[in-house]
């Protein structure tokens, strides 16, 4: 069966029709995001679900949705959405953020043209027939500085706007490199003196609790005389209360605002004050910003459920298309070799090392190291995957290290996984063949050349004659059938290791009675999701 989506708020009828383009099973229920009852009743039997900002996608939500595998939210916004719910349900998490930069960033660049020439109040005198020329005295915005709280995605194009404009520009990003900078023709500051020095401030970071009120009492009190504060961003970052003191003093000449702490925002102690403009929160409303973050939520949703691509998630590396193609014998291996490990132990954790040797340390090793991690903790936990794995080892306290270098052995390339617990360390090695088929090449320093098969015995012994006619018999005498095995010891007369492929799973009494020989130092079943 093709995955099935649901749109659960308003998103274009081209939107919609790229699921069904796609191949994709898709119902369009755009007022249903609204009833959470409904909502909840339905989500069961829908892979997919996309959203804009009326659907609340809650943990209590997350709970009913069994099959749910992507949202994907038409928007830069993502308040609506419990992540940390969704990655712990295995649930990733997507959202449009460059669809509607250039329409927040043009929104920005307007409200500052508003407040600098009271636009608003001049247009509502006039229309009121009155013809107050003297009352509205504005300023210019050639050669004064703005100051750019935030220099990413529209933060950027704010500031090359405002270098078009002839503006000097002064950012804090702490992200902003100074060949950045100096490439968008900005100047890199603090955020001390970026305030000091501003005639207009905009601000274009995302609410976290760092740049919750960023601009607070005592940071607006740092501010020049006269500056004019532009939000299209998210309400929180400006302490609205201060912010009106502040312009109650003269200290702040105008604000602009596009967002408030509490939205919809219909009461606010800000609003009716003559020098300050409001929108409601129109940053990303324009025609084209609206059609392209449905189009591209659209394609970005149907890339995953159908070739595993994934693109803009926020609890998930990004992984093209062309990367899933060619990495996905690598994550199956990487899966197994965490696989392995898992099942090897019953120890508590403390640390997961990763090595990616030769070609392999070219590839996205974030997607590679979520694939190690959630095999190795499915062996505790069948529910975990690729998104939850990171958040579940996070709560478990394990440590996680990865290691690129050079080729260094007779493989192009190769992943070697270390297991680190209170007692021992273990480790395990793969390669990808030509074939495409993933293979363990070395388990605990010992080198072999293992396929991985669905059903697999695991044995460690002393090097000494009969191992191989004790597990055959022992095998035939419980009617087990061996379809294949492995062999590898570290030199004569030491450790060996010997790998059954069955075509069964084995019933814990062989394991007993192996072990109840004395000639084995170690017995696992192991069991591999092989496709």
């Amino acid at each position: 069966m093709m995955p099935k989506v649901l749109v659960s708020d308003d998103l274009s009828e081209t939107a919609v029709q790229i699921f069904r383009d796609r191949g994709l099973e898709v119902d369009y229920l755009p007022k249903l995001g609204k009833d959470k009852e409904a909502l909840a009743a339905a989500i069961g039997q829908y892979d997919g679900l996309a959203i804009r900002s009326a659907t609340k996608v809650t943990e209590k939500l997350l709970q009913q949705a069994t099959n749910l595998k992507v949202v994907g939210r038409a928007g830069i916004g993502v308040d609506n959405v419990d992540i940390p719910a969704a990655s712990k349900k295995g649930v990733i998490v997507m959202n449009t953020p460059f669809g509607n930069s250039i329409t927040t960033a043009e929104h920005a660049i307007a409200m500052m043209f508003a407040v600098a020439r009271q636009i608003p109040e001049a247009n509502a005198s006039t229309h009121a027939g009155k013809w107050e020329k003297s009352r509205f005295m504005g300023v210019e915005l050639f050669n004064k500085t703005l100051g750019v709280i935030g220099a990413g995605n529209i933060g950027g194009i704010v500031c090359d706007r405002a270098v078009g404009l002839h503006m000097k520009v002064v950012a804090y990003d702490p992200f902003l490199s100074e060949e950045r900078a100096k490439a968008m023709g900005v100047t890199k500051v603090e955020l001390d003196e970026l305030l000091a020095r501003a005639d207009f401030i905009t601000l274009h970071v995302p609410l976290t609790d760092k740049t919750r009120n960023i601009l607070s009492r005592e940071n607006l009190a740092k501010t020049r005389k006269g500056v004019r504060i532009i939000n299209c961003a998210r309400g929180g970052l400006v302490d609205e209360t201060a912010l009106l003191d502040a312009l109650n003093a003269g200290h702040v000449a105008g604000a602009a605002l596009d967002v408030f702490e509490v939205e919809p925002a219909t009461d606010n102690p800000l609003f009716n004050h003559p020098n300050v403009v409001c929108t409601p929160h129109l940053g990303a409303s324009t025609t084209e910003a609206q059609e392209n973050v449905a189009l591209q939520v659209a394609e970005q949703m149907s890339d995953y459920l159908l070739t595993g691509a994934v693109q803009n998630a926020l609890n998930m590396p990004n992984v093209t298309a062309e990367e899933a193609s060619v990495m996905g014998p690598w994550i199956k291996l990487a899966s197994h070799l965490g696989s392995f490990i898992g099942q090897m132990t019953d120890e508590p954790i403390k640390a997961i090392n990763i090595l990616y040797d030769g070609t392999v340390a070219a590839m996205n090793l974030a997607a590679l190291n979520q694939a190690v991690i959630a095999g190795v903790l499915k062996a505790q936990n069948p529910d975990v995957n690729l998104v939850s794995a990171p958040v579940v080892a996070k709560e478990k306290g394990i440590q996680i290290s990865t290691t690129r270098q050079e080729k260094t052995g007779v493989f192009d390339a190769y992943i070697k996984v270390t297991m680190v617990t209170d007692k021992r360390e273990r480790s395990v090695a793969g390669t990808c063949f030509s074939d495409g088929k993933p293979r363990f090449i070395q388990i605990k320093g010992i080198n072999i050349d293992a396929e991985i098969g669905q059903h697999m015995l695991y044995t460690t012994n002393e090097d000494v004659p009969g191992i191989i006619g004790l597990l055959g018999m022992t095998m035939g005498k419980n009617n087990v059938n061996i379809a294949n095995f492995t062999l590898g010891r570290s030199g004569v007369g030491r450790e060996a290791i010997a790998i059954l492929y069955l075509d069964q799973p084995i019933d814990p009494k062989v394991i007993d009675t192996l072990e109840g020989t004395g000639m084995f130092q170690q017995v696992k079943a192991l069991q591999f999701e092989v496709a």
